[in-house]
């Protein structure tokens, strides 16, 4: 089969909202390539050889690049995508220069090319996630390992907002907790829930592909019967109570639920929000606290920022 690579030229702040666009649409994989990455020191001691090439970047903004297959719908497809993306203005979103390009792929080229930007990476103190092809032995006896199978259409599990999400979780989350995950995509914070020792996770995804794709890799590390995996909108008519509430989504989208994350949590229960730019900080900052949260932490890496909020414990 051939597949059509399509480019689009954008910013950082634009790169989850069009990764969400493109797998809606059928995309089979997303790579994001961003200068950055070329300036960042990496550790090698897992094996991981890191070969950029300063070519395949932009000089400002990022590529995101998506697979599609070349059938009789493709133009559709791609006019499909290009409104959707223009339609992220109407949310304040800065979309950058927006270039959409096109190129021919056959299946071998593009089979390895989205593997290979996806090694073993160490992202917190104890968490380390592994691709499922990829060989690894853990460094020490307390490191927890992460399979992930991305499926072609979810990220690697160690863009910034992941990362702050994971940090907070293994900070915060005690033994024995319950935790919801508002908008699962591959499952990565419900799976790394379990293993830091939460008793149960109720995971949401309101994109079916998300929904098997959380139960795929929960069930690749052998957890997937504390990972009640439900295709829901938000914490739309949840009843449950939870000890944390986990999201890494658009900061957008997070003020669209506070109050229910409110009503869903115990007392003392926390809400760890990341997917957040440093130009929606204060958006989610005061529609916290006006719900009447307690802002206990808030952590940056790069452009993005995690927010961890308290609902405090009401005295008699």
């Amino acid at each position: 089969m051939k597949w059509s690579e399509i480019c689009i030229h954008t910013t950082n702040e634009a790169v989850e909202p069009i990764s969400n666009i493109l797998h809606e649409t059928g995309a089979s994989g997303v790579v994001i390539e961003d200068p950055m990455d070329l300036e960042k020191e990496r550790d090698t001691f897992f094996g991981e050889v890191y070969d950029l090439s300063e070519n395949d970047y932009p000089e400002e903004g990022v590529y995101v690049k998506a697979y599609l297959p070349i059938n009789s719908f493709l133009g559709e497809t791609v006019d499909q995508i290009k409104q959707a993306i223009n339609n992220l203005i109407l949310y304040d979103i800065d979309i950058g220069l927006n270039n959409v390009t096109l190129s021919e792929v056959h299946e071998e080229e593009w089979a390895t090319a989205w593997k290979k930007y996806y090694k073993p990476v160490k992202i917190s103190k104890k968490i380390t996630i592994i691709p499922t092809w990829e060989e690894y032995t853990p460094v020490s006896t307390d490191e927890i390992i992460i399979e992930l199978d991305p499926g072609m259409a979810f990220g690697t599990g160690t863009h910034p907002t992941t990362v702050l999400s994971i940090q907070a979780l293994e900070q915060y989350l005690n033994k024995g907790d319950t935790v919801i995950d508002v908008g699962s995509g591959s499952g990565v914070l419900s799976i790394a829930s379990v293993l830091l020792g939460a008793d149960q996770v109720f995971a949401y995804d309101l994109d079916d592909i998300a929904v098997k794709s959380t139960k795929i890799n929960a069930k690749l590390n052998k957890i997937d019967k504390q990972i009640v995996t439900k295709q829901n909108n938000l914490l739309d008519h949840v009843q449950r109570k939870a000890d944390v509430i986990v999201s890494n989504i658009l900061a957008e989208i997070i003020v669209r639920f506070v109050e229910d994350a409110w009503n869903n949590l115990k007392e003392g229960g926390l809400f760890i929000t990341s997917g957040i730019i440093q130009a929606k900080k204060q958006l989610v900052v005061k529609k916290l606290e006006k719900c009447g949260f307690t802002i206990i932490e808030v952590n940056e890496m790069e452009d993005w920022v995690s927010i961890v909020a308290k609902k405090p414990v009401l005295t008699p």
